[in-house]
């Protein structure tokens, strides 16, 4: 299923997501699927590219179960208290031939609640698109999903870039196979 099948599913309600609007951004990776999947579901990378916000995950790969806690605030990255959004990862299913990578994370509170998903597909043998996407409400009584829905339109959207800057540094640091060493 492409992402764009994966976003209408879940625009649908297909998933049993928890309501909420869908926000959801794509964006070119000039990096094979697997690459660009490990990149962007180990959420310890989210703390350089997400401002203000530290993310606390458990060491190694990412894997079903795992909980990981990012708190979002003006000095979260010096330990301060900020906004807490606890996740669990609750499907964690690398690329494979033909196939999207599919990782959600399940928003389990205090503030936050719904789902973060990650959906990589291969789009040739060194490029992938990634379809970030999160159906997120907040806890309590008032229905704010018009307010956190551009929020996190920009904070996907910006990660997404910086994770692209990111990835376009690297590849400019590092020979390609058909160079010799210097």
């Amino acid at each position: 299923m492409s992402s764009s099948q994966v976003s209408k599913q879940r625009a649908q309600g297909g998933s049993g997501a928890a309501p909420g609007r869908l926000v959801a951004v794509s964006r070119m990776l000039p990096l094979p699927a697997a690459e660009v999947f490990r990149l962007l579901t180990d959420a310890r990378n989210h703390a350089r590219w997400i401002p203000m916000t530290r993310v606390e995950a458990p060491p190694g790969p990412p894997r079903r179960g795992a909980m990981v806690t990012a708190v979002s605030g003006p000095l979260a990255r010096r330990g301060a208290p900020g906004v807490v959004d606890r996740m669990r990862i609750d499907r964690w299913d690398p690329p494979a031939e033909g196939v999207p990578g599919v990782a959600v994370f399940t928003k389990l509170g205090p503030l936050l609640l719904g789902e973060s998903q990650i959906v990589v597909e291969a789009a040739g043998p060194h490029r992938s698109r990634a379809t970030w996407s999160e159906r997120v409400r907040l806890a309590g009584p008032a229905p704010a999903a018009a307010l956190v829905a551009p929020v996190l339109r920009a904070m996907l959207a910006l990660a997404l870039a910086r994770a692209g800057r990111e990835v376009r540094a690297s590849r400019r640091r590092r020979p390609s196979p058909t160079e010799a060493p210097r």
